[in-house]
């Protein structure tokens, strides 16, 4: 879907590059994490792969086309959610969307999409009366009003409660079950791991590492098995090398001999490797 190739981007008054020479790749049909911590580019590189920040240098193809030969059409085609929600809030939730759905050729049923998030009842409530959370959740049925086939979302469940959230990540994955491809940014690593089929990790305006979370997470990981027992009514707990714990005489006479509590790998979780690559602790 998309193929970018020592991309690099400064803004006017800017001395040194917010982008330096990133190269990566979107496949058709797959969500894509681009993460990293605040202010390392992740914006940046949204708006220039939506036209938005034309001024890169660098090469970006679009169904192997260069981005830059795109009109106006390119925009029919991706649904676009950044993280600070913008609406007309003198207008009503309804009122917001009839006016964008005027800038497409091809329109989503908004009273669905209304209904699955929630906010069918209030559709003719105004903008400036919703809360946070509502105005997330309209920006995101903006995002689909043009039934796109790109989307890009920034922190699309930030401020959510739980079952707002899944709702949002079930609709995203049905997106990209359907044939879509979403570009996502967030630092909520519970979405990386639920949503992504492979994520960038960024670092000073550069990619570090690519790769699908489960790789990743074996790749950082320790490959060690973890229990913990109970012992003369105490909680005990050992630690053995996953690749020979079946026939470590010590864990087979635990197993056998006493109540295991809980038993895990020492899999690493996104957050760590978030640290580790960019040095930077999460958000979450």
């Amino acid at each position: 879907m998309f193929q970018v190739k020592d991309l690099s981007f400064r803004y006017p008054r800017n001395k040194q590059d917010t982008l330096r020479d990133l190269s990566f790749s979107i496949n058709d049909g797959e969500i894509f994490g681009l993460l990293g911590p605040s202010g390392v580019g992740k914006s940046t590189t949204q708006k220039v792969m939506t036209k938005l920040l034309p001024d890169y240098r660098g090469e970006i193809l679009f169904r192997n086309q260069d981005l830059k030969s795109y009109g106006r059409d390119f925009y029919q085609g991706i649904g676009v959610g950044f993280e600070m929600p913008v609406h007309f809030s003198k207008l009503t939730a309804q009122e917001n969307l009839t006016f964008f759905k005027k800038l497409y050729r091809e329109n989503a049923d908004t009273d669905a999409l209304l209904e699955r998030v929630g906010l069918i009842k209030d559709k003719d409530k105004k903008v400036a009366e919703f809360s946070k959370g509502m105005k997330v959740r309209l920006n995101f049925v903006r995002a689909l009003l043009n039934n796109p086939r790109v989307l890009f979302l920034d922190e699309p469940t930030m401020g959510l409660d739980p079952k707002n959230s899944r709702i949002i990540k079930d609709i995203i994955k049905e997106f990209r079950d359907q044939g879509g491809t979403v570009l996502l940014t967030t630092h909520l690593m519970n979405d990386v791991e639920e949503l992504c089929d492979r994520v960038a990790f960024m670092a000073n305006g550069q990619i570090e590492e690519i790769d699908t979370p489960k790789n990743l997470k074996l790749k950082y990981g320790a490959r060690s098995l973890e229990i913990e027992y109970s012992e003369n009514d105490q909680i005990q707990s050992a630690s053995f090398n996953l690749d020979t714990f079946g026939r470590d005489p010590e864990f087979l006479q635990i197993i056998q001999n006493k109540t295991v509590l809980t038993i895990h790998s020492s899999e690493t979780s996104l957050d760590d490797i978030f640290i580790r690559i960019t040095g930077v602790e999460t958000d979450e």
